[in-house]
């Protein structure tokens, strides 16, 4: 049996904030040249993305700014080097641990370039110690909250008593391409936003939180065509290929019922589903999946509302809806987010 438990998340967000309707007009400015149906277009996705705000590492004129790749990825560095030493920092205090107890640290980001890894920052910047292990994670975009939970708990499976931080910090806004006309910048500018994470996982008999009794990663055959990044003279460029939720669709009994049945559970004793808001599309589509099973993902909804899509982060903010709650003993929750690859990564908890 399992003895890795969640012990908390924590969530830190970038000082910048704006509602959508307040980003419409820098939208409207952006696209003065192009013609009235393409831009009437762009607005209605920005209307009916089912974000009502999110968070940026700079302000929206930034944004809209043609800068370079380089400054767009300065600024990157600059913040999410703040961001995570603020929501690491937090993290500890909240779980009451010494930073020098921590015996691994997992950082994941897609949405800039940084050597040596944000990890090698947190090190100095709050005095873990010299033998900690770290593993940073680039490439698996959204995905990546939920396999650097997967990473930590391999760790844990196999070495007791010890302590791991996993800190996700995304920054979608600074890869946002001015000269990029396609639909595939259009519908990412319309639901991603900025902010970071941090999940704190303890192998401690004493520790307390959800244990993980689960996990597995599923991949998608021929499929590295739906979502990544293309690396461009302008920095990084999107692709989001629009069958992404019929793909999903198409696959989710395999990706849900074997893996629930080889945990020894089912879909019926799972009481919460702890989904990655990757868009309004994907969510209906989930929704309209687990919603005939008689399960609500409102988390989910509320999540991508409030802050948007912000890549890796965002399914941790989920989580930590879930650990705010009050939960029964022995309650069981599904923890899932897709990313490049194609692949499905999945968590089963149980409190």
């Amino acid at each position: 049996m399992s003895n890795t438990k969640i012990v908390g998340v924590t969530k830190e967000l970038p000082p910048y904030c704006r509602e959508t309707k307040d980003i419409i007009p820098f939208v409207d400015f952006w696209l003065q040249d192009k013609d009235e149906r393409f831009r009437r277009k762009v607005v209605k996705i920005f209307e009916g993305a089912a974000v009502d705000k999110r968070y940026g590492i700079m302000p929206i004129e930034d944004v809209f700014l043609a800068t370079s790749f380089e400054e767009k990825n300065a600024i990157y560095v600059r913040e999410a080097k703040k961001l995570g030493i603020n929501v690491l920092k937090k993290a500890l205090k909240k779980a009451n641990w010494e930073s020098q107890s921590l015996d691994y640290i997992i950082t994941v980001s897609c949405t800039g370039i940084m050597i040596p890894s944000l990890d090698a920052y947190l090190i100095n910047a709050l005095d873990l110690r010299r033998d900690i292990v770290r593993l940073p994670v680039t490439e698996m975009g959204c995905a990546a909250g939920v396999s650097g939970i997967l990473y930590a708990h391999n760790f844990l499976k196999s070495n007791p008593n010890k302590r791991i931080a996993v800190v996700a910090v995304e920054s979608p806004t600074a890869t946002f391409q001015l000269n990029d006309y396609s639909m595939a910048n259009m519908v990412s500018a319309a639901i991603f936003g900025d902010g970071a994470a941090c999940v704190l996982l303890s192998s401690e008999e004493d520790a307390n939180g959800p244990t993980i009794i689960g996990e597995e990663m599923f991949h998608f055959k021929n499929a590295t065509h739906l979502m990544g990044f293309d690396l461009t003279n302008h920095g990084l460029k999107m692709i989001l290929d629009p069958d992404v939720p019929k793909t999903i669709s198409e696959h989710f009994p395999e990706i849900v019922h074997p893996f629930l049945e080889k945990h020894g559970s089912d879909i019926n004793k799972v009481d919460h589903l702890i989904f990655h808001p990757g868009g309004k599309k994907i969510v209906q589509t989930v929704d309209e999946l687990f919603g005939s099973l008689g399960k609500n993902i409102d988390d989910t909804r509320e999540v991508l509302r409030q802050y948007g899509n912000m890549s890796s982060a965002t399914v941790l903010y989920v989580l930590e809806r879930f650990l705010n709650k009050d939960i029964a003993k022995g309650e069981q929750g599904l923890v899932l987010s897709f990313g490049p690859g194609f692949s499905a990564q999945r968590v089963l908890l149980e409190w």
